[in-house]
């Protein structure tokens, strides 16, 4: 780094350094070389590679390093410390700077080569340079070298000592100078001051610009550079340019003309004036402007300058629309583009707003609406027609109707252009004018009745009867000879009820008939709904048993009368079970299966006379009989 600043100190004494910046002050071409280290998503960005001696950092620099960053957010941000400041690129919150913290020696912060420049073209250079620093302390005096790369010191320029203080303060230091035969040049920003308490920097758009003469311009021989037109009129604009002479050896000229979409050359235009000629003109921006180079550079955009820009602004005429149409009753907007006034007339209206609103709209407020404006020294006219609409007359083939659940009905509208039924469940298509409807539960449907601007609605009722819901019982047992009574229920629409058969029922026009079958039976409870809809049926069985009558007593004694004990209906009962015990609970009959009368007797012995116990199960579905047995001999 010694090394460094004794050489510095040679430069310093072979070449005068300028302090003060100094301007193009003729015309300035787009930029050669524009240097906005980039941009991108994170705070930080990329190092500058080769470019600089200082060491790379994606954080805070100390002394001898830089950083490439959106902010100085948290750097150094106390009293005594950094202004919290962004990048310098316009619009750009995206954008980068070079942030450098001054090495303790002077030295080279950033060094390019530049692309290859015009041979005798002046370019200004320029570049944003701001102090970091918020309190007062070693200020940064930074020099910029342009230089062949042979080493010809092509212009050195120096900004002296940069001012720091409370408020941070982006300043524009810039210088021109001439490129000579050779065209290959390098930038190199040096850091004269040294490094410590201060001499802390950021740089941004660092910019090289073809710099060129002075001219005076004239439109149409006026000082103006700008004038207006209207649509459709005829005008012609002489564009003149006074050019100071001695600025090139071999001058060239060529106009432009920019209409929205970028400059572009108008060929064979390359004097100093220019008739631009409007016949039937269109809306809209257009732009104009001389470049001027070396004649035999005119053609390289890297090359030549642009004097201040000629616009011929042509205005739309009146352009009236309105919202319509709309129905009878709602509101209508007029409209117009932007102009300078404007004034509307139409039936029983007037109205000087860019777009009145017409409020309550009635018949009467259909018909011509003249607009007439004024923008720029035009005034034109325009016209709109306003329709206003009545609503559709909805007409339905009915409004109310039932009918048994399961079945379909076509509804129907009529009165629009489009249609839309809600609630579209049961409909074979809710946009058709005529859908079949299948609910299953009572529906109101409603139909939105459009005739291209307006809509009615209109509602269509259906009452949806159901199957009644019957219930006839649980199954019931009897015994023959006994009577039962029938728990029949039904729920729901019908009107009437009938028992199937009627026989044996004491009351068949009952739900709760006295049934006395003599044999098994099976009832059927039927409802039948309004308007002939499917009716509701459930039924019962009931199961009859023959009369059971068990004998208390029989004598074995071989007289041929009542030897056996004999139960008349037991042989009905295939699956019978018989147990008889003694008074001591002793086991001495059993059978199962078909019944077997009893004869008195155990193992092939008569049995004393005495009182015996029985137990009888006929089948699962009966209860169990038990009672006593008298044996008599």
């Amino acid at each position: 780094m010694r090394t460094i600043f004794l050489f510095l100190l040679v430069l310093m004494i072979f070449y005068k350094l300028e302090v003060v910046g100094q301007q193009c002050t003729g015309a300035l071409g787009e930029p050669v070389v524009n240097i906005d280290f980039n941009r991108g998503s994170s705070v930080f960005g990329q190092s500058v590679s080769n470019a600089t001696t200082y060491r790379f950092v994606a954080g805070t620099p100390n002394d001898g390093e830089y950083t490439i960053s959106k902010n100085t957010n948290g750097m150094y941000n106390d009293d005594y410390g950094w202004h919290q400041i962004t990048n310098h690129t316009p619009n750009d919150p995206n954008g980068y700077m070079m942030i450098v913290n001054a090495s303790i020696d002077p030295g080279i912060i950033y060094q390019t080569s530049l692309p290859a420049l015009c041979p005798g073209t002046t370019y200004e250079f320029s570049g944003w340079i701001i102090n970091l620093l918020n309190y007062s302390g070693k200020k940064p005096n930074i020099s910029f070298h342009i230089e062949t790369k042979l080493g010809k010191v092509l212009k050195e320029y120096a900004t002296g000592e940069i001012p720091d203080g409370p408020t941070p303060e982006w300043i524009k230091y810039s210088t021109i100078f001439k490129v000579e035969d050779e065209t290959e040049l390098i930038l190199k920003i040096v850091n004269l001051g040294m490094g410590g308490s201060g001499n802390d920097v950021a740089f941004d758009d660092i910019a090289f610009r073809p710099c060129g003469p002075i001219a005076t311009q004239h439109l149409n021989l006026k000082d103006d550079l700008n004038a207006t037109l209207c649509e459709n009129d005829i005008g012609n604009y002489r564009f003149e340019a006074n050019v100071s002479d001695n600025f090139y050896a071999n001058p060239g000229y060529q106009w432009q003309v920019n209409t929205g979409t970028g400059w572009n050359d108008i060929s064979g235009e390359t004097e100093t004036v220019y008739v631009a000629k409007f016949d039937g003109a269109r809306p809209g921006t257009y732009q104009y402007r001389l470049n001027t180079a070396e004649k035999n550079n005119i053609n390289f955009p890297s090359c030549r300058v642009a004097f201040p820009t000629f616009t011929i602004k042509v205005n739309s005429k009146a352009k009236a629309g309105n919202s319509g149409p709309v129905c009878v009753g709602q509101s209508i907007q007029l409209s117009s583009d932007e102009a300078d006034s404007y004034f509307w007339e139409g039936p029983n209206f007037s109205s000087k707003e860019k777009n009145p609103v017409l409020l309550n709209a009635s018949k009467e407020m259909s018909g011509i609406y003249v607009l007439t404006v004024t923008s720029n020294g035009c005034t034109t006219s325009d016209t709109t027609t306003v329709t206003i609409l009545n609503p559709p007359k909805v007409i339905t083939n009915f409004q109310e109707a039932e009918i048994c659940v399961g079945n379909s009905i076509e509804l129907s509208a009529s009165g629009g252009k489009t249609y839309l039924w809600s609630p579209i469940d049961g409909l074979s298509d809710p946009h058709t004018s005529h859908p079949i409807a299948t609910p299953i539960e009572n529906t109101t449907y409603s139909v939105a009745v459009s005739n291209g601007a307006c809509v009615e609605y209109a509602n269509i009722s259906i009452t949806v009867i159901k199957k009644p819901v019957v219930n006839a019982g649980k199954d019931i047992t009897i015994f023959a000879g006994q009577s039962t009574r029938l728990q029949g229920q039904i729920s729901g629409n019908y009107d009437s009820f009938k028992w199937v058969p009627s026989e044996y029922l004491d009351d068949p026009k009952s739900l709760n008939p006295i049934a006395t079958p003599p044999t098994d039976i099976n009832y059927a409870l039927v409802a039948s709904s309004e308007h002939g809809c499917l009716p509701g049926l459930d039924s019962v069985f009931v199961k009859t048993y023959p009369k059971i009558s068990i004998p208390n007593s029989f004598s074995p004694n071989g007289d041929g009368i009542n030897d056996v004990w004999e139960i008349p209906s037991a042989h009905k009962f295939p699956q019978i079970s018989i147990k008889i015990i003694d008074r001591n609970g002793q086991l001495i009959y059993q059978s199962n299966g078909p019944f077997k009368p009893w004869d008195g007797t155990l193992n092939g012995n008569n049995l004393p006379v005495a009182i015996y116990y029985y137990r009888i199960n006929f089948n699962n579905e009966l209860p169990t009989f038990s009672g006593w047995i008298n044996l008599i001999r």
